[in-house]
């Protein structure tokens, strides 16, 4: 029952509503405020001097149904109106509440004030505004008035609702796809958390792990304290022992020194209380027997009795010797066996000391693999990690350069088309320039034609004069050269008349001195033939070059102007 009541009502009377969803209707916002700017246009310009648009005091009525300035009692009467009118009735009696209401709006200059004065409850008699709706139905133009923007109202059809798509289909796509990615993001999250507890629960484990580790490592390194504090207190026993043997060696050796001392002395004493006693007895035997003259067989008898003591001496002597060598024996066999004793239990300490360090550098690899596995499961866990993370940032990049690369195929369509067209604007200009060019060309050719036709005719006459010219100068060389010849025989012949003799008798010196004369004066002939014939030609040269001269300035040279080819 409630969705029959509202879905008309949304139909009928909330047209245009959902264009701009889910922001307020502008459109129907602005009819509202065109019809208010037609019947009072001071209280619209007092809003908007406040800055409060048609969404602040028109919209809060259309959105609440007038349920937050209106009693239920109130509500009801103006419904009944709305419903029983053309659906832009809705929108008249809206603009009738802002114009009845005009006093104390036009009282207030706050925004505030504003917003409230439309949210809540206000002393207004509902009937008036409903009568001023009525007025402004009837008194508003045609072509500001929201009836012709608006349907007519259309009822329920049975059976079934109608269809109703009139709303921002992009935006309701927009919201869609954005709860959709909210929802992957949630997904996300959530697995982020799961995998950031289990990350946690690893982490615990691990630091549980390592604390074990750390605390089985001060174990064994007290462990390793104490034994190596028991390895020093035997050591410190052993040289106490050591130092005590030592001891005993230097006191056996010393009261062995003593003994020997003490022997040789009692020795000594016992051979000189001897000596003193034999010779005591000698003495008194010398002393008997002194009257007697038997002093030579004494004599000898004392000797051999020295002789003898001597020999006692030696061999008791010999005897002390070998006792103190059984003793010294004695002594280094114990003293050996002590010493043999020491080394061995040197020996099973240093042992027991090897197999300690061996158990220690066990214990210690094995803690130091633990260690690296764990480390290494951690760099696994990492890298991974790692990986998603730039597989991602990889694949947000690709889609970019996607849409980068897409982007510059469409501009580079463009670019062709527009290249495209300027090479054919171009190659049509470049045809046109080739045909200018041709015919231009085949003027120049004609024209280069006829200057070539011009020169060879001027060529053929200076040609012409030319070898005229020549064979007037070869005139004048062959008359040089006649005259030359003459004077040339003129003096051959005065030569031979000079040689001829005046007398008839003639001698060998006149023939020698005559014909040395007739040599030099030969040379000299010679010397001025040459000199005449050389001025003769350096005349000739300046006659040619007058000549020459005199028929550029009768004839001078024709200038043409360069050809040229293309």
């Amino acid at each position: 029952l409630c969705w029959a009541f509202f879905f008309p009502l949304s139909v009928n009377f909330c047209q245009h509503w959902f264009e701009y969803f889910p922001n307020p209707p502008v459109n129907v916002l602005s009819m509202m405020e065109n019809v208010l700017a037609h019947h009072d246009k001071e209280l619209l310009q007092h809003l908007i001097k406040y800055n409060v648009t048609s969404q602040v005091y028109a919209w809060p009525l259309l959105e609440t149904l007038f349920s937050e300035v209106l009693t239920r009692e109130e509500w009801l009467k103006v419904f009944d109106n709305i419903f029983s009118n053309h659906p832009s009735y809705f929108l008249m009696i809206v603009v009738a509440y802002i114009i009845c209401s005009r006093a104390p709006l036009l009282h207030c200059n706050q925004t505030g004030d504003f917003e409230y004065f439309f949210h809540h409850r206000n002393n207004l008699d509902i009937n008036i505004v409903i009568k001023e709706a009525y007025h402004l139905m009837e008194a508003t133009p045609l072509d500001i008035h929201p009836q012709r923007m608006l349907d007519d109202f259309i009822p329920l059809t049975k059976g079934q609702y109608p269809v109703f798509n009139k709303y921002p289909k992009f935006i309701v796509d927009y919201q869609t796809r954005e709860r959709e990615r909210i929802r992957q993001d949630e997904i996300e999250y959530l697995r982020e958390r799961q995998l950031a507890h289990e990350l946690e629960a690893k982490a615990q484990e691990r630091k549980a792990e390592d604390e074990a580790w750390y605390q089985k490592q001060e174990l064994l390194r007290e462990a390793e304290e104490q034994r190596r504090k028991m390895l020093l207190e035997e050591e410190e026993k052993l040289a106490e022992q050591r130092q005590r043997l030592a001891a005993v060696k230097r006191e056996l050796k010393v009261k062995e020194l003593q003994f020997l001392d003490a022997s040789r002395r009692r020795f000594l004493k016992y051979q000189q209380d001897q000596c003193q006693t034999e010779l005591k007895r000698l003495d008194d035997e010398i002393a008997r027997k002194a009257e007697e003259q038997e002093t030579a067989a004494t004599v000898q008898d004392v000797e051999v009795r020295r002789m003898e003591l001597e020999s006692q001496r030696q061999l008791f002597e010999q005897h002390l010797i070998k006792d103190q060598e059984a003793v010294t024996k004695e002594m280094k066999e114990e003293v050996d066996a002590r010493r043999r004793r020491v080394d061995l239990e040197d020996h099973l300490v240093q042992r027991l000391m090897e197999i300690d360090r061996e158990e220690k550098q066990k214990a210690q690899i094995v803690a130091e693999e633990n260690l690296a596995k764990a480390e290494q499961k951690r760099i696994d866990t990492d890298w991974r990690l790692q990986a998603l993370h730039k597989l991602r940032r990889d694949d947000q990049d690709r889609e970019k350069r996607y849409e980068e690369i897409a982007k510059l195929l469409h501009d580079n369509r463009v670019k062709e088309a527009e290249l495209l067209k300027a090479m054919r604007e171009a190659e049509e200009k470049k045809w046109e320039e080739v045909i200018q060019k041709k015919a231009q060309l085949e003027e120049e050719q004609k024209a280069a034609a006829a200057a070539d036709e011009h020169r060879k005719q001027f060529l053929e006459d200076k040609m012409n004069d030319a070898l005229e010219l020549a064979e007037k100068l070869q005139r004048e060389d062959a008359y040089f050269e006649r005259l030359r010849d003459l004077k040339a025989g003129h003096t051959e012949r005065g030569v031979e008349l000079q040689q001829v003799p005046r007398s008839g008798n003639i001698c060998l010196n006149d023939l020698s001195v005559s014909e040395s004369s007739s040599h030099m004066s030969l040379d000299r002939r010679r010397e001025e033939l040459a000199c005449q014939e050389r001025e003769l030609m350096a005349e000739v040269r300046r006659l040619r070059q007058k000549l020459t001269s005199r028929a550029r300035t009768r004839h001078p040279p024709t200038r043409f102007q360069a050809t040229k080819w293309t």
